[in-house]
């Protein structure tokens, strides 16, 4: 089963691709990868999901708002390619978390993207990964991700 079928298998909406917010693109193909800049948890009605983890957001609130950041990155990818079964694989991620700096579980935040993405693509879902926090994020979103695809036409 191909990506664009699993999502709505899952019955998951993907938000409008978001547009920049400053001097960039965002998405650049190079050859066979996608490269898709650092995107925040965008709800369907343009809002984002704000705060601080660790201060306020607990773990399943940045879970939410990591996976709803992966439903924009989506909508960016497919967006870009057309489709989401033009997917090889998900290749790297990036993980900012906005957190207090005692707040030490940044990886099991993230897990709310990895865990979408896995539910999309499979296997091919699973990617190299680094999450860790930070002191702050445009607009006081609780987390930024970026990620590279292998993609085909």
């Amino acid at each position: 089963m191909g990506a664009e079928a699993r999502l709505t298998e899952l019955k998951l909406t993907l938000p409008p691709a978001p547009k920049p917010i400053a001097t960039y693109v965002s998405a650049v193909r190079h050859g066979d990868l996608l490269y898709v800049s650092g995107h925040g948890p965008l709800n369907p009605d343009g809002t984002l999901h704000l705060g601080r983890l660790g201060a306020g957001l607990d773990i399943e609130a940045g879970k939410a708002a990591a996976k709803q950041t992966g439903l924009a990155i989506l909508a960016t990818v497919r967006s870009n390619l057309g489709s989401l079964d033009k997917v090889v694989r998900l290749i790297k991620v990036l993980g900012l978390v906005n957190s207090a700096p005692d707040f030490i579980d940044h990886p099991k935040v993230i897990n709310g993207f990895s865990d979408l993405m896995v539910e999309v693509f499979g296997e091919s879902g699973k990617a190299a990964r680094s999450a860790f926090g930070v002191a702050a994020l445009p607009n006081g979103m609780a987390v930024e991700i970026e990620a590279i695809f292998e993609v085909k036409d």
